[in-house]
């Protein structure tokens, strides 16, 4: 017999946003996984420091968060 089909949280969507209690959405930056002895030592501290998505992009990550209910 067949479940039936339900909302589910987007896993990968999960795994790289986190929300905060007033409901902005954090993302890590892009360019710190490589290739780093080129980078000075200030971009990459500033590189690992989370980033706010824009809240024109921010509604795209909550849609498919559906069971976190801060936003």
């Amino acid at each position: 017999m067949r479940r039936p089909k339900g909302i589910k949280t987007k896993k990968s969507v999960a795994k790289r946003f986190k929300i905060t209690a007033t409901g902005k959405v954090l993302r890590a930056r892009a360019g710190r996984r490589h290739l780093l002895q080129t980078k000075s030592p200030k971009r990459r501290r500033m590189l690992g420091k989370a980033a706010v998505v824009p809240p024109t992009d921010a509604h795209r990550v909550l849609a498919s968060l559906p069971f976190d209910h801060r936003g």
